[in-house]
């Protein structure tokens, strides 16, 4: 059903062009930068629309000009549910009692639907380079077409795709090398990176577009896990502007007698044969105001793949928010997003 979805909002979306399809024959082409396997993650993110959606995935490209394309979509028109991972972080990194103030609450960590699974799509498609820019034209009934621009990172080890238009998306993020898409780091590695990683965000909710640049994001602040070595956790002790008495929290959360905006911060490697993680982050109020241990609500769902260099070293993430309102409520209340989180931007 996925599939089926994502082949009907590719027609939907591209028949709106009025644009026929072009067929090119594959000829030899400089890889992008001179990188081969990219982790992808782009958007269709529109102020006042629910009709946004999120993909997260692969690109490989070829010397004979051609390129293959395998994605996770995530769609307001099919709304998904959250899924457990299996994973639940051991007592070294999380606890079973609630007021703790330093370790996050042992809960089976949550990630999008669909994703502990097989991508949705798979296309193939043509491209050609000019100057510092590629072109990719897939190949689908109508013209589906993309545009990034391409910047080889200082030590040569990484490509990056910013994204320049497109058919389909309004953003997108993109970084690539000639490490195997099977290559992955561990948990421990992720938390031990010496570099300093920054997120850039592009994001909806409420049917607004908030852009964010240059944020901090510290692996060293998670815990690791001695047992359930696929997870670190973080406790953010409190929050600024999240977790607050207006934000859902009128009983205990920011601005309230209790003044509790600690976030709850999971991170987790979803397969060993790939590059996929995910991170799940809650407001522990919110799990207060239900009288719940964990969150069943409206938690935060990101998607990530590693993004990985020349040498194998972990650089970073690009991930998608796909976090759908829970029941049948408006699509106004869903929380979408693409971002990277990396030391190359």
């Amino acid at each position: 059903m996925r599939a089926v979805l994502a082949a009907v909002l590719a027609t939907l979306t591209l028949l709106a062009t009025g644009v026929g399809s072009a067929s090119a024959a594959p000829r030899r082409s400089a890889l992008p930068g001179g990188k081969a396997n990219f982790v992808i993650s782009q958007g269709f993110l529109r102020a006042g629309s629910t009709q946004n959606w999120v993909r997260l995935g692969t690109y490989q490209f070829k010397a004979n000009g051609t390129v293959s394309a395998s994605t996770y979509l995530w769609w307001q028109r099919n709304p998904e549910g959250r899924q457990a991972t299996g994973v639940v972080p051991d007592s070294s990194c999380s606890t079973k009692a609630g007021g703790s103030s330093s370790r996050v609450r042992a809960c089976d960590v949550l990630t999008a639907g669909g994703f502990t699974g097989a991508p949705d799509e798979s296309r193939t498609g043509t491209y050609s380079m000019a100057g510092n820019v590629v072109s990719i034209r897939w190949k689908i009934a109508q013209t589906w077409t993309e545009k990034w621009r391409v910047q080889l990172s200082p030590d040569g080890k990484l490509a990056r795709l910013q994204f320049a238009a497109g058919t389909l998306a309004t953003h997108g993020y993109g970084y690539g090398s000639n490490a195997s898409l099977a290559t992955r780091r561990a948990m421990s590695s992720v938390r031990t990176f010496a570099g300093a990683l920054r997120q850039d965000l592009v994001s909806w909710s409420g049917q607004r577009i908030v852009n964010s640049a240059n944020q901090p994001f510290k692996p060293g602040a998670f815990r690791g896990c001695a047992t359930t070595t696929s997870c670190l956790t973080y406790l953010q002790p409190s929050s600024a502007n999240a977790c607050q008495k207006s934000g859902g929290c009128p009983n205990v959360g920011g601005g309230t007698k209790a003044n509790i905006s600690s976030i709850q911060y999971y991170l987790v490697k979803i397969s060993n044969h790939d590059r996929r993680d995910t991170m799940w982050h809650w407001c522990t109020c919110l799990a207060m105001e239900r009288k719940q241990f964990c969150y069943s609500g409206n938690s935060h769902m990101k998607p990530l793949l590693q993004i990985i260099d020349d040498s194998g070293a972990f650089r970073g993430w690009v991930g998608a928010e796909a976090s759908f309102y829970p029941g049948s409520g408006t699509r106004a209340k869903d929380m979408m997003a693409v971002f990277r989180i990396i030391d190359f931007r």
